[in-house]
């Protein structure tokens, strides 16, 4: 048994440590070493050694914010066979540090060593402990690899072998708060460097806040407030590794963590910035608010649930330190992209001056956030490589693109004359309409004149010539037809080649009508304060139908507060704008994942996301005999018509509306509203439907005024259960 005498002796001596990180936190941990009084630093991938007396090891498992584990060497030996290893392993005393009573386990690392298996090199040093209590008490302890009291690590570089206990126990990482995590939660270890190389330090002034929109289970913010006060991180823990140790100075350990309870106990007496952190996801936020709790921070951070589309200024300085989603899977990716963009949009525009830290994974994703970055550290969260990215936010306005500057058409006697004045009479009326009512995508010409059966559609700044399709059309006279329009158009709009789409139908006996649709550019434009990717040209649709303009406006105005279904939603642009408004929650089911793909894309650009906006892909006729859930607002936006991939008919909107709106009313609630677009001219809506339901067409209530002359391509109704009277649906 070791005396006070000898273990104050022992603690004269220097002793050989290694603190083990993870990949770029090494110089972290090695000022830590130095602070602590350690001396020698060495650093080397992943590990940094020292020598030092026991405090500086003990200094270190209490508080070190960046290492995972603290280990102390009590052997190093040549060991070039597998009986080697036993034989010296078993030479070292290993009553002199735990005994039979204590549980154990040997963990083994090895690098161009002679032993191949590190299962099996710790196997063998295991025997060799065993063999040597056996041998001496005649008992042995036994093995625990979950929870041992004593850890045992071997690390064999070539012949050298190194045997050394584990000091920490369980990875220093784990701090003890935290009781819930998220999908992927960074480790304490990774969080606090991220937090120290973003810059944020006890300096941080007390008027400023540190704000972490994308906060998860909440670990940036804890590791922040843990430095900011000072608090050892290793306080909470319950146990360490050199508890069940023979030579555990209990005197000293008390001492040390004495020392850091004044510490904290001073930290808490000043006056702290503002800590705040949100998500969009409730379950992380629930996780979050958890792990504040067991941290003892309930009163220094504030978790809440919000979108990041909400992202304000809440202090006139400050820091934003977030860790967004990476996107490992390619379709994620895309989302990420739209939602990096969304970030650097928000920044620009509202917290100019401030310090951003942007921990991801894909530099290219993290430029598009448009901020110039003073400083890039390289760090790995797990297997993945990723950077911090450290730099200072510039004001950033992003203004909708004005309306195009119309010029009156040379008046002379070529052909196509007609064309366009009627372009250009049409845009003089629509333009100071648009430019009251704040739309920047609206149609200007939907097959006016006989001779030129097409659309001009102005989609901000972005104009798309599409040409209907024709039963019985000449080629030839039709192709120049076009070609004319376009060039009517670029001579009233005054548009660069750039600027300009085109879209011609494709003739049934083309050689070009069998090939596949190309695929348009996705660009962003901007409607009603909401943000979309529009396919241009684009084949069937682009993605944002003009002509329900209003409507999706209208669902925006009657959101806050309801939770929203949007049957056949496509790209998701009116449940867009029902997260503008407030929608507590959604569902948008649509039978294509292509459409669902870039609905999820509009949600991202737009700052919104969360379990509680689903997106669903089925058939919604046999989704909604399943369905169970209730909604007090409810838009059907069926097709005309729809084939499944054999190419059969699965929906005729004629045939099928009756059935789909008797379901879906179901589905509604007792007060609650539902809009029923039909976008087909030969549509008639089934007498029964007046029968059961209150029934009124609001059509010319929601036509735009871009749509009130040409094709009128839809009309809409409001329905909603018996007991309820009728209302003005359309907000003023």
């Amino acid at each position: 048994m070791t005396t006070a005498g000898s273990a104050r002796r022992k603690k004269r001596v220097d002793l050989a440590f290694v603190a083990t990180c993870g990949a770029g936190l090494e110089q972290l941990v090695a000022a830590e070493i130095s602070a602590a009084g350690g001396k020698n630093p060495v650093i080397t991938p992943g590990a940094v050694a020292w020598e030092g007396n026991l405090e500086t090891g003990y200094r270190l498992c209490l508080w070190s914010r960046f290492a995972s584990r603290v280990l102390l060497q009590i052997g190093q030996f040549d060991a070039p066979d597998q009986e080697a290893l036993y034989q010296q392993a078993g030479r070292i005393d290993w009553d002199d540090h735990f005994t039979p009573r204590r549980t154990f386990a040997v963990f083994s690392t090895l690098t161009e060593a002679p032993i191949s298996h590190s299962k099996f090199a710790a196997l063998r040093v295991k025997d060799a402990i065993a063999d040597q209590f056996r041998a001496r008490a005649g008992r042995r302890p036994f093995v625990d690899t979950e929870t041992p009291d004593i850890r045992i690590n071997l690390h064999m570089h070539g012949n050298l072998a190194t045997l050394a206990l584990d000091l920490s126990g369980e990875s220093l990482h784990r701090r003890g708060y935290r009781l819930s995590g998220t999908e992927a939660p960074l480790k304490e270890t990774l969080a606090a460097a991220i937090v120290q190389l973003a810059g944020f330090s006890r300096e941080f002034p007390a008027a400023g806040v540190l704000l972490d929109p994308m906060c998860g289970s909440g670990t940036l913010l804890i590791e922040a407030a843990l430095l900011y006060g000072d608090s050892a991180p290793g306080l909470q823990r319950k146990s360490f590794g050199f508890h069940a140790w023979n030579r555990h100075d209990e005197r000293l350990w008390e001492r040390l963590v004495a020392e850091a309870l004044a510490r904290e106990e001073e930290a808490l007496s000043q006056t702290w910035p503002r800590f705040i952190g949100y998500d969009a996801d409730p379950r992380a936020v629930g996780a979050a608010r958890e792990n504040v709790r067991a941290a003892g921070l309930t009163d220094r951070i504030q978790i809440s649930q919000r979108q990041l589309a909400m992202l304000d200024r809440p202090a006139e300085s400050g820091m934003l330190l977030v860790n967004p989603p990476y996107g490992e899977r390619l379709a994620d990716t895309e989302n990420i992209k739209y939602l990096y963009r969304c970030l650097g949009r928000k920044i620009g525009q509202e917290l100019a001056g401030w310090q951003i830290g942007f921990f991801a994974s894909n530099s290219d994703l993290a430029d598009s956030l448009g901020i110039a970055w003073s400083d890039t550290f390289r760090l790995y969260n797990g297997p993945i490589k990723c950077k911090l990215h450290r730099g200072v936010a510039r004001q950033k306005e992003q203004a909708p693109r004005p309306l195009p500057a119309i010029q009156t058409p040379k008046q002379d006697e070529r052909e196509g004359l007609d064309f366009a004045n009627r372009l250009y009479k049409n845009c003089a009326a629509l333009f100071p309409w648009a430019a009251r009512e704040g739309v920047s995508c609206c149609r200007l010409y939907d097959a006016d004149l006989p001779d030129f059966n097409l659309t001009v559609d102005l989609y901000d700044g972005l104009v798309l010539v599409r040409e209907y399709a024709a039963a019985k059309v000449d080629e030839l006279k039709a192709q120049h037809r076009f070609h004319l329009a376009v060039q009517a158009v670029r001579e009233v709009l005054q548009l660069p080649r750039s600027a300009l789409y085109l879209n011609r139908r494709r003739p049934r006996d083309s050689k070009q009508g069998k090939g596949p649709v190309p695929k348009g550019r996705l660009l962003e434009v901007m409607e009603g304060g909401c943000r979309f990717l529009v396919s241009l040209p684009g084949d069937a649709s682009t993605g944002l139908d003009l002509a329900q303009r209003t409507i999706r406006r209208t669902i925006g105005a009657l959101a806050q507060g309801r939770t929203f279904l949007n049957l056949f939603g496509g790209s998701g642009a009116a449940t867009v704008h029902a997260l503008a408004g407030g929608i507590h929650t959604s569902t948008l089911v649509d039978p294509s994942a292509t459409a669902l793909l870039r609905a999820r894309a509009n949600f991202a650009l737009n700052g919104f996301g969360g379990p509680q906006h689903a997106t669903v892909e089925a058939d919604c006729l046999p989704w909604l005999e399943k369905c169970r859930p209730r909604y007090s607002l409810i838009l059907v936006n069926p097709p005309s018509a729809s084939r499944d991939r054999t190419n059969k008919f699965t929906f005729d909107l004629q045939a099928d509306h009756a059935r789909l709106l008797h379901l879906a009313m179901q589905r509604l609630a007792r007060q609650g509203q539902l809009l029923f677009i039909a976008a087909s001219r030969k549509f008639s809506l089934d007498p029964t439907l007046t029968q059961e339901f209150v029934v009124r067409e609001i059509t010319d209530e929601i036509m735009a005024e871009d749509f009130r002359h040409g094709r009128r391509p839809l009309r809409c109704w409001e329905l909603r259960h018996p007991q309820e009277e009728s209302s003005d649906l359309v907000a003023k």
